[in-house]
């Protein structure tokens, strides 16, 4: 184990602080030895969970030769990171023939109780109802844990094909107690927005239904599961605490230890989350993330408010933690939303907007899911998603927390949302210049998540190809067609990809498709039809950020994130920043270490240091003891610092009392402070406190072995009184 001395030499004794601080380690590194393996055992999720995902990298045609490739590069390099789960993402049930899709119903493999088992064909290990633990047994033999990511409710083919649902499923006898089928607990009506034709929920409060679930994780868990992750029950759309309550209950009956995820997060608010949070482990805020700027930027008010909520970290299901999840990490070697194959192009993310995003997704406390294809992955990304600082912030900081931000600017960003709530955009069709229809959108200029009176409108335009065979005359009250810009010579026309939920809308090359036709309502809202959703505007915000976060150590991390697209020189005060991490001087700062040691080894010997501290702060010694203080009007705090991704120290020149950063397009500096502040005590209350300190320190650790220093004086005077026995027995013999 590694531990960084604070600054020997800084303060006024250094080398009594350098002797706290030998002292002080190495009784951490006893505490913690002896806490490892509790921390082991202990609830789930304690940390935000880390790992790898096959979706960004294979959509839903993931095979087991390819899954399992994946985990041997974590297991072989990212394992000793943290990075311990692998899950396979969706429709790893689903038949991979020429005429399916993701949309395409029909084509899951299920089994007599209508649940879902894995394709065969690509996942041949699976054959002969094994289900997934052959790949389980092969991921936990690497030493990780094997994730899977189902469905809301019960698939429409198990309800189609009417499957039985059983109190008591076949035994030695042969006989079943089935009284009810999938149509009898499936709810009509309730199908997952983006995927209506494959998924629908099952009634929670019907004793079938709750079988049909429990049944379904109980398989789960039988298969060597570690880790769910539950698509389409969170979020505005799609929310079902219901089925989310059925399910954590589920997880908990089936006494196997599971992470429970939720997604996706489309328009997820902090109400919402607490509704859940003690269900589960992580939970979506936000809807699919993929690898663009404008997809990064619609995170940064989603994390503050989840932050300044006091969601990070949350209690949660069985004693675990919860976590605000970002969505996994669009890095490396990529596939596209949905596509029907896999890895074929890198991140289209530049270098500082992937360290932007990893930096905020590490303060933000995020759970860690790389998405890429680790076969492909090239040295630059791994020592990002590895970087020993960045990740320590993620797991181990606390006090995380958007600090400042610049009042002003947005980009307007196009997105597709559920139709019923895709009312804060009007749009509207008019002719523009040459005489080329174009359908216009208008919203309010302050960002949503901003206070204060709503601005002036703003406005954008597309333009308008009419499709339909109506008078034009009448398509000022509805019509259908293309929407699309010129990109150089070449029309690209907007599509809908509904797989992609919140995520921003592209533009493809025209081709009259489905998922390019559009339908201006007369109330004024933009459909797809095929999607089944509404295009709207949203407005992420622009500017600059500033982030903090308080080490494990007592350091400080200041992320000054800029989201414009010139080089922005960014500066905060430093005072606040410590005040707000509730950083403590150096005097308080050894007595916060100290009760720190003296708890690992659950003793109270902590309260007499709190007291002969106190008694060395007060105005009793002052009046006694001390001489005529050096006094600061404007308390100072002496720092070091780092640049955390450069990988070099700070220039002295640049720790001040505000700290000033420049900082790149869309890029981030990220800043790791030493910090220690001289208070107004002399040298001779400063020799008072330090030879207090080191007393207790040893008072503590005789203290500690006290029962073994009293054994061997209990023992020595048994021998010693057996010895006086024997020499009388001796000497009455000898005489007689």
């Amino acid at each position: 184990m590694i531990h960084r001395l604070v600054f020997c030499g800084m303060g006024r004794l250094s080398s009594c602080d350098c002797l706290l601080a030998v002292v002080l380690l190495l009784l951490l590194s006893a505490g913690q030895a002896e806490l490892s393996g509790h921390d082991r055992a202990g609830p789930l999720a304690q940390t935000p969970p880390r790992g790898w995902n096959s979706y960004d990298s294979f959509s839903w045609i993931v095979s087991e030769e390819e899954f399992l490739q994946n985990a041997q590069f974590v297991a072989a390099n990212l394992s000793k990171h943290g990075y311990e789960y692998v899950v396979v993402d969706f429709l790893w049930y689903r038949r991979l023939e020429p005429e399916s899709s993701v949309w395409s119903a029909g084509y899951e493999v299920i089994d007599e109780y209508g649940r879902l088992v894995p394709d065969p064909g690509r996942w041949p290990s699976t054959r002969g109802g094994k289900g997934f633990k052959p790949i389980a047994d092969k991921v936990h033999a690497m030493g990780l844990k094997f994730g899977i990511h189902v469905m809301r409710g019960i698939s429409t083919q198990a309800v189609k094909n009417n499957t039985k649902i059983c109190r008591a499923q076949r035994g030695a006898d042969g006989k079943e107690d089935c009284p009810w089928t999938a149509a009898d607990v499936a709810l009509v009506g309730t199908e997952c927005s983006w995927m209506k034709a494959c998924f629908m929920s099952v009634n929670t409060s019907h004793e079938g239904g709750l079988l049909f679930l429990n049944s379904l994780y109980q398989q789960y868990a039988d298969w060597g599961v570690d880790f769910i992750k539950h698509d389409c029950v969170f979020g505005a759309v799609d929310l079902s605490v219901s089925e989310i309550t059925a399910v954590s209950k589920a997880i908990t009956k089936a006494r196997r230890p599971m992470v429970y995820s939720l997604s996706p997060g489309v328009r997820a608010t902090s109400t919402m989350a607490k509704e859940v949070v003690q269900l589960v482990h992580m939970y979506r805020v936000t809807g699919d993330d993929w690898d663009t700027w404008r997809d990064v930027l619609l995170h940064f008010s989603v994390a503050r408010d989840f932050a300044a909520a006091g969601l990070i970290g949350a209690p949660g299901l069985q004693g675990g933690r919860s976590w605000p999840d970002l969505d996994m990490l669009p890095l490396g070697w990529l596939t596209d939303a949905g596509a029907p194959y896999g890895a074929n192009r890198s991140s289209s993310l530049t270098k500082a907007e992937q360290r932007t995003q990893v930096t905020l997704w590490s303060i933000g406390k995020s759970p860690l899911m790389f998405g890429g294809d680790l076969r492909h992955i090239d040295e630059s990304t791994l020592d990002l998603i590895t970087n020993p600082t960045v990740l320590d912030i993620n797991s181990h900081s606390t006090h995380n927390n958007e600090f400042r931000s610049s009042p002003d600017g947005f980009l307007p960003v196009v997105k597709l949302e559920d139709c019923m709530s895709a009312t804060s955009t009007s749009w509207n069709l008019q002719r523009g210049t040459d005489n080329q229809m174009q359908v216009c959108w208008s919203l309010s200029s302050r960002p949503k998540y901003s206070v204060g009176p709503r601005e002036s409108l703003l406005t954008g335009c597309l333009n308008w190809t009419e499709m339909s065979s109506m008078p034009q005359e009448l398509t000022m009250k509805g019509g259908r067609g293309l929407l699309w810009n010129e990109d150089g010579h070449q029309k690209k026309c907007l599509v809908a990809d509904k797989s992609a939920m919140e995520r921003t809308l592209g533009f493809g090359v025209c081709n009259n498709s489905a998922n390019q036709l559009w339908h201006l309502t007369q109330e004024r809202k933009l459909v797809n039809e095929m999607a089944g959703l509404c295009a709207a505007v949203e407005q992420p915000e622009r500017g600059w950020r500033i982030w903090v976060a308080r080490g494990k150590s007592g350091q400080a991390y200041v992320a000054f994130f800029n989201l414009e697209d010139t080089v922005q020189t960014i500066s905060t005060p430093l005072q606040p920043i410590m005040d707000s991490l509730e950083l403590l001087s150096w005097h308080r700062r050894q007595l916060h270490q100290i009760t720190q040691v003296i708890s690992l080894f659950r003793r109270q010997i902590w309260k007499q240091l709190v007291k002969a501290y106190q008694f060395v702060s007060s105005k009793q010694f002052s009046q006694r003891y001390e001489e005529t203080p050096t006094t600061m009007t404007t308390p100072e705090w002496r720092c070091r610092g780092n640049d955390v991704w450069e990988g070099k120290p700070l220039p002295q020149s640049s720790l001040s009392s505000t700290l000033v950063a420049s900082v790149e397009p869309h890029g981030t500096v990220l800043l790791e402070l030493d910090c220690l502040r001289h208070s107004n005590l002399t040298l001779k209350s400063t020799f008072v406190l330090c030879a207090a300190v080191l007393a207790t320190i040893v008072v503590a650790i005789a203290f500690r072995f006290r029962r073994e220093l009293l054994n061997r004086l209990v023992r020595k005077e048994e021998i010693d009184n057996v010895e006086d026995e024997l020499l009388e027995h001796d000497i009455d013999v000898h005489n007689t």
